[in-house]
């Protein structure tokens, strides 16, 4: 209960401008490249590597830096998606999965 209430409480933190409803982009099954996917891999792992922390931010602007990151960090993106369906869109997600992608992979 305690990660639901605190992965809501980051999202709905983001300006509801830096996430425009659009339709959904196709993401590439590009998690291949990283082994990095916004549907199985952790948010606590994705911080963890500047770089992915770095795609994370720049489509969340504020993400990782809220109080509440701590929480959330066992959950996946897609898993938060559910509490803020208006601003983690299919398409903000999409985004993070093509950015994600083209990160070198991890050894």
């Amino acid at each position: 209960m305690r990660i639901m209430i605190a992965a809501a409480l980051i999202v709905s933190a983001v300006p509801a401008a830096a996430f425009a409803q659009t339709a959904p982009a196709t993401a590439p099954a590009a998690a291949a490249a990283t082994g990095y996917s916004v549907e199985d891999t952790d948010i606590g792992t994705l911080l963890d590597d500047p770089a992915a922390k770095a795609v994370i931010d720049k489509h969340i602007p504020g993400f990782s830096t809220k109080d509440q990151i701590d929480m959330a960090r066992s959950m996946t993106l897609k898993g938060i998606q559910q509490y803020a369906p208006d601003m983690v869109t299919d398409k903000v997600l999409s985004d993070i999965q093509v950015d994600l992608s083209k990160l070198p992979v991890k050894k």
